[in-house]
């Protein structure tokens, strides 16, 4: 079994090269949209914190990207995320197809909305 990657630069040199850009281009959206998050790996994948909490995580596949959890209670956002839902909670966006960063911004602002309501 492969060793955890210690860093989020550390797991995302280890994909595929254009794998790796658009994990980065994922990584930036979601600062972009919660300019106040962390990043460190959680259960072996990069995970978007907010005072040491998780807020959203995200990792590559051989085919596809997964973002997780999915946000709850904003029904706008839900229509725009069907057709990505895979699983209970989790999004997969296929790397054969255009990633929509502005979707996964949406993601990672509403879920950060969401913790910071909880804390």
């Amino acid at each position: 079994m492969p060793e955890k990657p210690p860093t989020v630069d550390a797991y995302i040199s280890a994909q595929p090269e254009a794998t790796q850009d658009v994990l980065q281009e994922i990584r930036r959206a979601i600062h972009a949209a919660v300019p106040d998050a962390g990043e460190m790996i959680s259960y072996g994948i990069p995970t978007i914190t907010i005072d040491g909490h998780y807020v959203v995580y995200f990792a590559a596949w051989a085919h596809h990207i997964s973002v997780y959890p999915v946000p709850r209670g904003d029904e706008g956002l839900a229509t725009e995320l069907a057709p990505y839902l895979s699983g209970k909670g989790t999004l997969k966006f296929s790397l054969a197809e255009e990633i929509p960063f502005d979707v996964i911004a949406k993601v990672a602002a509403q879920l950060a909305a969401e913790k910071k309501m909880e804390h």
